[in-house]
């Protein structure tokens, strides 16, 4: 029994290395040249104790390149820490004081509604977080994705900064996912909810889509939110897809083992099947495939061999197409995958005793749909 299953999980891995070159063949990369862009473009930057992030990222944002109608919407959602003192003052930004959550809404989409709701004339919604730095050129670029390929909503990931061991393992598995499981060029055309990852660190969406599809209100309690505004897209028959970042923006998104810990608890849950036994489930297949054949290779498996390198082969490549490092990195992959069964765990654990927490607000977002290829933020 055993002996099957390490033969099943290595052939899966195989397939899923060979998914992942073809996948990284078929991403879609920003042009090198993107035109200019004329319509009105305004950026919403939700916020909530950043002090030590907004003003880096805002100037980063008000440094853009071949935008010419560009606005900044600043929403401080309850800082506490002096966020808002932080903000840089220039013509083109706008900080709003964001109400409080009301009943149903979770903190993030409350925030990003209400900057949506600023921004005025905008044709073109970026939805950006604090740790981001975009480069010149990002939004640009990333609208010209946008256009050239008649989508709505593209979410350009950015290159994942890792310092810490924790990090380094964890992190790069987002990309991964995503990079091994969703058929791309088959997601940008799908309405069905399972074929969507997204990432809110960086968001670009037509205006017009943003508001037939309800917008944040039609995701307020959702802990996915980026994820479900996709789905929500989708739902109103638009189109969208994660698209290659890596050139255009950076994010160190948690800080050592205990970022690592605490903001995967709050989400994988959900991230991973949409409810609590989805996610073992998931945690349970990801583990047979990808962590079951390296242990097995241990005892002398030339299947378990075979899987361990499929393995490693899938990370390298996913990790050199998205801006990643790859080595040593790929070769930990099943280390990777164990320490992601010890997060899911504790996330599922946190959820049912409902004690999950961001930033000081409880997170008890509704369960979402379908199981989606991300881990989500």
């Amino acid at each position: 029994m055993i002996r099957a299953l390490v033969r099943g999980g290595a052939a899966l891995s195989v397939l899923g290395a060979l998914h992942a070159a073809v996948n990284t063949r078929l991403l879609r990369r920003p042009p090198a040249l993107p035109r200019r862009v004329t319509r009105p473009v305004t950026v919403v930057l939700p916020v909530r104790d950043e002090a030590d992030q907004v003003a880096g990222c805002v100037a980063a944002v008000l440094d853009q390149r071949g935008v010419d109608a560009l606005r900044v919407v600043v929403v401080d959602d309850g800082s506490t820490d002096g966020t808002a003192g932080r903000v840089v003052a220039d013509d083109r930004v706008q900080l709003v004081r964001a109400v409080p959550p009301g009943p149903g809404w979770l903190g993030k989409p409350s925030a990003c509604a209400q900057g949506a709701a600023a921004a005025g004339d905008a044709d073109v919604l970026v939805f950006v977080d604090a740790d981001v730095r975009l480069v010149p050129d990002a939004v640009a670029k990333a609208v010209a994705v946008l256009d050239d390929a008649g989508l709505d909503l593209v979410s350009p990931w950015p290159r994942q900064l890792a310092g810490s061991a924790a990090e380094r393992l964890v992190q790069p598995l987002q990309q991964w996912l995503w990079g091994t499981l969703l058929p791309l060029r088959l997601a940008e055309r799908s309405p069905r909810p399972s074929l969507a990852a997204a990432n809110g660190q960086f968001l670009v969406v037509r205006r017009a889509a943003y508001d037939r599809a309800g917008g944040h209100a039609a995701v307020r309690g959702e802990v996915i939110e980026d994820i479900a505004l996709l789905r929500a897209v989708k739902a109103a028959g638009g189109r969208g897809v994660v698209v290659d970042g890596s050139t255009l923006a950076a994010c160190r998104m948690y800080d050592g083992w205990a970022g690592v810990r605490d903001g995967y608890a709050k989400s994988l849950w959900s991230a991973l099947g949409g409810r609590p036994a989805g996610a073992v489930a998931a945690a349970t297949v990801l583990s047979a495939v990808w962590l079951l054949p390296p242990l097995a290779a241990l005892t002398g498996s030339r299947a378990g061999l075979a899987g361990y390198a499929a393995g490693v082969a899938g990370r390298a490549v996913v990790a050199a197409g998205t801006g990643g490092r790859v080595w040593p990195d790929a070769l930990a992959h099943p280390v990777s995958i164990a320490l992601l069964d010890v997060l899911v765990a504790r996330s599922v654990a946190g959820h049912r005793r409902g004690v999950l927490q961001w930033r000081g607000r409880s997170v008890t977002g509704a369960p979402g749909p379908a199981p989606s290829a991300t881990m989500g933020r």
